[in-house]
């Protein structure tokens, strides 16, 4: 079987969901956007405001998403400040979308972890002494704490400041119907806030249906994890954890069968 004609869902926000639909077309899917998140400012930018004002304080930048350093630079360009400021910081990215993110702005990731997700970038750090060292996490305003929480043990100062937030995108109504329908093959998610808020969308009788309906394809193991906490089992992951990457197995799953 192959993957032509596949009814796949895209679950990302709106301003995200172009690459991942566009690799999908190219291997024959028929895709729907129904984004499920919306990428907003945060409610405030006091403590956002507050670092840039004195990033020559800190050592290291570690973005966790390519919407934290969109964020991240999009204020600092509102804010006047001198991009120069930048200059004696080194940026870590989790992942090679994050570090092109970096890339488009002008400034090279100084690491990128062989595993794309917070336990990747406290791997990469280990042996190495971060007593002392002051690190800012700009990011979503909520987020796993794992991060933070390591770097703090290990001795490092970490401000973490929201840069943005994530909310329902009051869109996904046009296709719950044609979801429930069994018309669906396959429903992706990129992030654990991608199945919560689709999981949202249905009761918990309608998502006991989900079950033999469609395939769930999910790109790591964090946002599997969330997907299982809803009840939902998943079908396909993408390694790395990455968008071509679950591309790449969506294929190989439909190829395979």
């Amino acid at each position: 079987m192959s993957i032509n004609g596949t009814q796949i869902v895209v679950t990302r926000a709106k301003e995200q969901a172009g690459e991942f639909s566009e690799r999908l077309r190219a291997e024959g899917a028929e895709v729907i956007e129904c984004p499920t998140i919306s990428i907003r400012p945060p409610e405030s930018y006091a403590a956002l405001d507050q670092a840039l004002l004195r990033l020559s304080d800190y050592d290291w930048a570690i973005f966790t998403s390519a919407n934290g350093v969109k964020a991240f630079f999009k204020r600092l360009e509102a804010q006047g400040e001198d991009i120069s400021a930048l200059a004696n910081l080194k940026f870590c990215a989790i992942g090679p979308a994050t570090a092109k993110a970096l890339g488009d702005r002008g400034f090279d990731a100084d690491m990128v972890p062989k595993k794309f997700q917070a336990e990747g970038i406290l791997e990469a750090w280990r042996g190495i002494s971060l007593r002392g060292l002051r690190i800012l996490l700009p990011r979503a305003t909520v987020a796993r704490e794992v991060l933070p929480d390591e770097l703090r043990k290990a001795g490092a100062r970490v401000d973490v400041v929201p840069a943005y937030r994530t909310v329902p995108s009051g869109e996904e109504e046009t296709v719950r119907e044609h979801i429930l329908s069994g018309a669906i093959d396959v429903v992706t998610f990129t992030s654990p806030s991608t199945v919560e808020n689709f999981c949202g969308m249905f009761s918990e009788v309608e998502r006991s249906r989900f079950d033999g309906l469609f395939d769930i394809a999910v790109i790591g193991p964090i946002t599997r994890d969330r997907a299982e906490s809803f009840g939902l089992k998943v079908a396909i992951e993408a390694d790395p954890f990455t968008i071509p990457a679950l591309t790449n197995a969506i294929v190989q799953h439909f190829t395979a069968a």
